[in-house]
């Protein structure tokens, strides 16, 4: 069972070893890729496509119920023109302010700047702004004082936020800017201002995170912080306390029929009271412009189209993105948009790289491969884009690079192997039929690729016929899988292997054959096994019969030596109860005292007779005698040591060598432990026998020093045993 364990364990190192071999060409494939590909996405050159891709997401992700939180005061160009002036003078934002104070906003955001006083009206406005806690109006923070805006004179700073936008690569918005340390002084954004106005009076305000004290928590969102290579970003500006935005998609209609992505009303019919109640009441009123002339216009991820020209949104309506943002994440818990860590997105390439050098590896039909390469694709474009609906920024055009790098790579590698397979097989050929000796080649598949025609006339079978089969479809099974046991081993260890095999040909004739198999590779690391075989079947006919005959021979020899053991241990034991016989005992007292005089050492004889044996034998019968001898001869070995002898004589009386005792008293102490045993009743056919001994003791080399004298003092000590009232010993 262990060899088979062992036999086991072999096999599954070698059938690792091979895999890993087979696999070395793909992992080293993907793991180049993935290192070029990560290279590129390091130095900024993947950038611009995942930025795009992320846009295409989200025109994908689907619409969302209207934002009824936020409507927005259009300042079209109608509006311009019946003013009459940009900017706004103070009088008429003063009377639009007061209009939509009437109906009790939860905020409102003057998305306007007002650093500077316009035509008349200007104390009417600033009064308006003491009278309205929850208006916010706007800066724009710049360390150049010459680009600086500065807040509308009368707002309170806790009532001013700045309205800085962060622009990408492309020209596009895609973070938002919460937080700025300007001089150390720490500002807030335009929306989060208006964010928390509408969130305080939910009981919701701004805390620091419990899984990073750094994070802003409001309500059920953590708002993590972007980093400079967050997603596709490479070394962008992360100063302040940016993070991705995860546009929302609210899509509602206007009394006109049109789609907008939050609900809009023109300051004309804000001034004219035609805006219904419940579009300000309760909500947030955002103020900006949208008319074309004063060019307050940016690109955001819904401004990208796949085919026609980018549409820009409103500046105003970018904030309305932000504040919607804010408020769903902290109250409803809407995902926020994060990123994996670098080591995940590192290993997420380099998987996708994998499953292209595989998948190209693999699956070598040109058809089967397109569709293989163009179902990866896609399930990696579906995993990427369920993720994002999920909050998740997984880089998809690193992955879609690496995958596609590597089935390129392994393809021409393919093809360039596919070449020097078609020359090493004409090379070959052209060897091996000069050869005398049967000679195959086989591929990693197993399947003949070369024969030699001594091969194909020993097999039976034609050259065609064998050419990519492989044993199965020409042996018996159990044949086959002997060679392709043997096979299996050289592609495993590599290493040239010899084994003897049974083979029948077409005709039915079972040879005896040699089969000595190597493996060779061409320059492009395609493996050959090739075999040549010897056959034997003369030799190993001659080679069984003399098997045979030797067999015969020790079979023969066995069973006399068994003979012979069996009659010498008839010579030596005594047939009744096993024990050693007067012969034996002779012979070993003999060779004990020769022994114990070489090393100069005690030995004690024992001379046991039982009492009233001759009683039992003729009240019970000789039959329950000798059972009772039998088990007295239990008894007795049973209280000696292994190095002790003990024998029957005859009868009744038996015989104990003790061997290398210290002194006399051990064998005082083992005559006792035998009168001891011997007493025990003995339960024979239900009658319970009690029989003594006597027991007359001889010590080398005080009593005397050959053999038959210490065996007749013990005699005679017995007999005085017997004399002095049995169930004793004496020495002598």
């Amino acid at each position: 069972m262990n060899q088979q364990l062992g036999k086991h364990c072999v096999k599954l190192i070698f059938g690792l070893k091979q895999s890993l071999r087979r696999g070395h060409r793909e992992l080293i494939t993907a793991a180049s890729v993935a290192v070029c590909v990560l290279l590129l996405h390091s130095i900024g050159l993947l950038q611009s496509l995942e930025l795009a891709a992320l846009d295409q997401f989200f025109r994908l992700r689907p619409n969302e119920p209207p934002e009824e939180r936020i409507t927005i005061v259009v300042i079209d160009e109608t509006d311009l023109d019946e003013v009459g002036s940009w900017p706004i003078p103070d009088t008429n934002i003063a009377q639009l302010l007061q209009k939509l104070n009437v109906h009790k906003p939860r905020a409102i955001g003057l998305d306007i700047y007002r650093n500077l006083p316009v035509d008349h009206g200007n104390q009417e406005l600033r009064d308006v702004y003491e009278s309205m806690p929850n208006l916010i109006g706007i800066e724009l923070l710049t360390n150049d004082k010459n680009v600086t805006v500065l807040p509308p004179p009368g707002l309170n700073q806790d009532q001013v936020g700045f309205n800085n936008v962060l622009y990408d690569v492309d020209g596009k918005v895609r973070r938002s800017l919460l937080y700025w340390h300007v001089k150390s002084q720490l500002h807030e954004s335009f929306a989060l201002k208006l964010a928390l106005l509408y969130l305080k009076s939910k009981g919701i305000t701004p805390n620091k995170a419990k899984s990073n004290p750094e994070y802003l928590q409001l309500g059920k969102a953590v708002f993590t912080r972007f980093q400079a290579n967050d997603g596709a970003y490479v070394r962008a500006d992360d100063r302040g306390y940016q993070i991705l935005t995860n546009f929302p998609k609210p899509k509602c209609q206007s009394s006109s029929g049109e789609f907008y992505s939050f609900r809009q009303v023109s300051m004309k019919d804000v001034l004219a009271d035609k805006v219904e109640e419940n579009l300000i009441k309760n909500r947030i009123i955002l103020i900006g412009s949208t008319a074309p002339s004063l060019q307050d216009f940016v690109f955001i991820p819904y401004s990208s189209s796949l085919m026609g020209t980018a549409k820009p949104v409103p500046g105003i309506q970018l904030q309305a993105y932000f504040i919607s943002e804010l408020i769903s994440a902290a109250v409803q818990g809407r995902p926020l948009l994060k990123v994996w860590p670098d080591l995940v997105e590192f290993l997420w390439i380099f998987i996708w790289s994998y499953l292209g050098a595989v998948t190209t590896w693999r699956i070598r039909d040109a058809i089967r491969n397109l569709l293989s390469i163009l179902v990866s694709c896609f399930v990696l474009t579906l995993s990427a884009y369920l993720a994002f609906l999920y909050g998740w920024w997984i880089p998809i055009i690193p992955s879609l690079f690496s995958f596609g790098s590597s089935a390129i790579w392994i393809t021409s590698n393919i093809a360039h192997m596919q070449e020097e397979w078609k020359r090493s097989k004409e090379f070959l050929n052209h060897v091996i039929n000069t050869i005398s000796d049967p000679i195959f080649v086989k591929n990693e598949q197993h399947q003949w690729i070369v024969l030699n025609e001594a091969y194909c006339r020993f097999i039976g079978y034609p050259n065609k016929l064998l050419i990519e089969k492989s044993d199965y479809d020409f042996f018996p099974k159990h044949e086959a899988d002997v060679f392709r046991e043997q096979d299996d081993l050289v592609f495993q260890t590599q290493q040239p292997q010899e084994h003897e095999e049974e083979f029948t040909n077409a005709d039915g004739q079972t040879h005896q054959i040699a089969t000595k198999r190597s493996l060779h590779k061409d320059a492009a690391g395609n493996l050959f096994l090739v075999g040549v075989i010897r056959d034997f079947t003369q030799r190993k006919v001659m080679e069984d019969r003399l098997k045979c005959t030797a067999a015969e021979l020790f079979r023969s020899n066995n069973e006399f030596k068994l003979k012979e053991d069996h009659l010498r241990y008839l010579a030596y034991h005594d047939p009744l109860t096993g024990l050693s016989n007067r012969k034996f005992f002779t012979e070993q007292l003999y060779e004990s005292l020769d022994w114990a005089q070489h090393n100069n050492l005690l030995l004690g004889v024992l001379f046991i007779d039982l009492d009233g044996f001759k009683q039992v034998n003729d009240t019970l019968g000789h039959e329950t005698g000798d059972r009772l001898l039998m088990t007295i001869a239990g008894r007795l070995s049973n209280s000696l040591r292994a190095s002790d002898t003990v024998s029957r004589l005859g009868g009744d009386e038996f015989t104990v060598i003790l061997r290398a005792i210290p002194n006399v008293q051990i064998a005082a102490k083992v005559a006792e432990k035998i009168l001891s045993s011997i007493i025990k009743p003995i339960v024979i056919d239900g009658d319970a026998i009690r029989i003594s001994a006597s027991i007359g003791i001889s010590v080398y080399p005080y009593n005397s020093q050959d053999s038959e004298t210490l065996i007749k003092q013990a005699d005679a000590a017995m007999y005085r045993a017997k004399r002095l009232g049995k169930n004793r010993y004496e020495f002598a």
